[in-house]
């Protein structure tokens, strides 16, 4: 079909359906193949959003803002279904170090959990205990959304610790020092810059172009090449060419934009149209 955007909807085809008939997309298969793996970001909590992005078929992940917005538990509930079926893994940035807080999002369906301002190593490590049960971490167990309630509690358990995606944000000068015993901890699939986070802790607010902003991003890749832990980080403007100029560098775990700007280019870009008629 012709009219299919993002690539004839790739993702769609591909997905891997495990031996319990849970649905699955493949942002860690293709994280562990080396490959990039493009997410979404959701500031506005409505289903729709979700649902818009996620049909599209161009996204391997969504990660939904649950530090910077009002989204609640119920929301992303919500969320969690707009997106079922799709392929599409859901992810959340949570608001810290929360194990209430990623219990009940993964309770609710998440694929997975962004922990941001891990700055140490024993915050990695809690970082990957709270999303995996015992032993490898502390998530209690519970007949919820996830386990289909209950009916799928035994393989979803048993699966669970493999699947479940831990990407740990390193947007601080401290991560930066302590970057190497960071990526030390077992259990962290992929690092995430946050890059306005980043210029902030360097009294750089804002000036994510700034020479000493990017050697901290340098040092960050450079960490996870030699950890073979891949390297993330969120390309704020809607700009395709600076997603695939950060491919080109290394990082593959990538944010291309975030729902608000979506909104905010198409209007911009009308209304250009409209002024230069």
């Amino acid at each position: 079909m012709s009219n299919l955007p993002c690539y004839d909807r790739p993702h769609v085809a591909k997905l891997r359906v495990l031996a319990f008939g849970v649905m699955m997309g493949n942002t860690k298969d293709k994280l562990r193949g080396g490959q990039p793996a493009l997410g979404g970001w959701i500031m506005i909590g409505h289903p729709s959003v979700a649902e818009i992005l996620a049909g599209e078929g161009c996204f391997d992940w969504l990660a939904v803002d649950m530090e910077h917005t009002s989204t609640t538990v119920r929301m992303f509930h919500e969320l969690s279904l707009a997106v079922k079926g799709t392929g599409v893994d859901l992810l959340v940035r949570l608001p810290g170090l929360d194990p209430q807080l990623t219990k009940q999002v993964l309770d609710s369906g998440a694929d997975g959990i962004i922990v941001p301002s891990v700055n140490t190593a024993a915050q990695a490590q809690e970082a990957v205990a709270m999303a995996k049960f015992p032993p490898a971490g502390h998530r209690g167990a519970s007949l919820c959304r996830a386990t289909d309630f209950g009916r799928n509690f035994a393989p979803y358990y048993r699966e669970h610790n493999n699947r479940v995606l831990v990407v740990c944000m390193l947007e601080h000068i401290d991560a930066v020092r302590n970057v190497d015993a960071i990526l030390a901890v077992p259990g962290i699939d992929a690092t995430f810059i946050g890059p306005y986070d980043l210029s902030a802790s360097l009294g750089l607010a804002g000036q994510t172009g700034h020479p000493d902003v990017l050697a901290a991003q340098q040092t960050i890749l450079a960490a996870c090449q030699r950890h073979a832990v891949p390297a993330g980080i969120h390309v704020v403007p809607t700009d395709g060419a600076e997603v695939s100029r950060r491919i080109a560098q290394g990082f593959r775990f990538i944010a291309c934009g975030i729902d608000t700007e979506f909104l905010q280019f198409a209007a911009r870009h009308m209304f250009r149209e409209i002024k230069r008629g």
